[in-house]
């Protein structure tokens, strides 16, 4: 633990799994408290798309994670998409960790289908997870943050925000609306010690990304098995691999720190050189 962050709290949303706990961790390395929240499966589970619910116990497991780096805890279930259910959360870790001084929207789902495959809950379930809910956590954590003259919000984005994906419409629109978020809460933000900026990366190898993958080989019909189109991805990438949640986590905890104050309103992608 360097204890760059010690005394700071951070709320990480989709940080029961995934990019968002690796973030939770990298965080809680650094000496900050960390809230972790993510839509546990048998609250209310919604198919369809290829998000990696947890499950209850995984709470449970996170938390004792979490909680070997000696700060603070709190892991629950968050829906990003009922500003109730958000503020009980919030409630809750504010409650077992302090304000918010940092906020890292991970909470993110996609589906692989063409536009006519999205039916209209498909589509605004991915819209309002991965830009609304960020937009609500957001405006629920942004004034404190302005007030208390100090703030750190990273919004997890994509090279889809950018970069079109064949049979991902609502995704990359989502990450495409998510970057104008970020400009605009960049510069709400800048004259009171507050900064947003978005991580973009390629393929991370996280279970939604192998989820995703899966609903990929299976749309496909090519007979091609989940290790070899994984395999494909990694021989796509200019540097021949995935990148992986540990790289994201690195970048995140870095901008979190003094050193970073001067880096807002940035796309920062992490993608080995691919354009995808």
């Amino acid at each position: 633990m360097t204890g760059r962050l010690k005394g700071r709290s951070a709320v990480i949303t989709g940080g029961l799994t995934g990019q968002g706990l690796a973030i939770a961790e990298a965080l809680a390395a650094e000496g900050a408290n960390v809230a972790v929240g993510s839509f546990v499966r048998e609250a209310a589970g919604r198919p369809g798309d290829a998000a990696a619910y947890p499950d209850p116990q995984e709470i449970v497991e996170v938390r004792e994670r979490l909680a070997a780096a000696g700060t603070a805890v709190y892991a629950g279930h968050l829906d990003v998409r009922d500003s109730e259910a958000i503020e009980q959360f919030v409630s809750a870790a504010e409650a077992a960790c302090g304000p918010a001084d940092i906020l890292i929207n991970a909470a993110g789902t996609t589906a692989e289908q063409p536009v006519a495959g999205h039916s209209d809950e498909l589509w605004l379930k991915i819209i309002d997870t991965n830009l609304n809910g960020a937009f609500r956590m957001t405006r629920r954590l942004l004034p404190g943050m302005i007030g208390r003259k100090w703030g750190r919000i990273i919004n997890i984005g994509s090279t889809a925000a950018t970069v079109g994906w064949k049979d991902n419409p609502a995704y990359c629109a989502s990450k495409s609306g998510l970057l104008g978020l970020t400009r605009c809460v960049a510069l709400e933000g800048a004259p009171h010690g507050v900064t947003c900026v978005m991580i973009s990366p390629t393929w991370v190898e996280t279970e939604l990304m192998r989820r995703n993958v899966q609903q990929v080989v299976e749309r496909e019909g090519r007979g091609r098995t989940m290790e070899e189109a994984m395999s494909d991805i990694a021989a796509q990438n200019p540097q021949n691999r995935i990148i992986q949640p540990d790289e994201i986590a690195a970048l995140a905890a870095f901008l979190c720190g003094e050193g970073a104050r001067g880096i807002t309103m940035e796309n920062i992608q992490i993608t080995g050189g691919a354009l995808w």
